[in-house]
């Protein structure tokens, strides 16, 4: 199944001030997921950020506010944002959802589970999640594949959404995110 543009939506999961200086690549991290916000915010998709306890481990990056300065923020203190029952309709009422963050092995893991359980269609973006040690970033992803998520990477997102090229909607996107240099 291909992500449609009509049909999806973006969750970023706890990329947040005090965490991310824990995650392995973290400046990768930052910058591949700030790309991928800008490819769904110029699709016209639904951003929603989440944060885990914002009062003690600080909010979401302002780069990735920044980027999408429309979404919506829900704090939780569970580690799924399903079980939290935080997620706006905006984002529920999507049938696929697209995810990103981290941690990979925890909250993205329990998040991509749960959404995967109330029928979702979950495409996880591999190369915009962290966690601390790459193997459970390595095991986080094997887990969600075995449950039904589809493991894509960034590019798939922006041509699935794309859906051809040609036309002044095409170009723009090009030249934003394909030429010069990709994080």
């Amino acid at each position: 199944m291909l992500m449609q543009r009509q049909e999806a939506g973006l969750l970023v999961v706890d990329i947040q001030d005090k965490l991310l200086p824990a995650v392995h690549d973290a400046e990768g991290l930052l910058a591949r997921s700030r790309w991928l916000i800008g490819v769904a915010r110029d699709h016209g998709l639904p951003i929603v950020f989440s944060e885990q306890y914002p009062r003690g481990l600080g909010g979401t990056l302002a780069a990735l506010r920044e980027a999408a300065p429309d979404a919506q923020t829900v704090d939780k203190l569970h580690f799924s944002c399903v079980a939290a029952d935080c997620l706006p309709p905006a984002l529920t009422e999507k049938k696929q959802i697209i995810v990103c963050g981290m941690e990979a092995h925890v909250c993205v893991l329990q998040t991509v589970l749960q959404l995967l359980a109330v029928g979702k269609r979950v495409f996880v973006v591999a190369d915009a999640i962290s966690s601390r040690k790459p193997a459970d970033i390595e095991l986080a992803t094997a887990r969600m594949r075995a449950a039904g998520a589809v493991i894509v990477s960034r590019e798939m997102v922006l041509f699935e959404l794309l859906e051809k090229s040609g036309g002044d909607h095409f170009k723009a996107m090009s030249q934003r995110y394909l030429l010069g240099d990709q994080p």
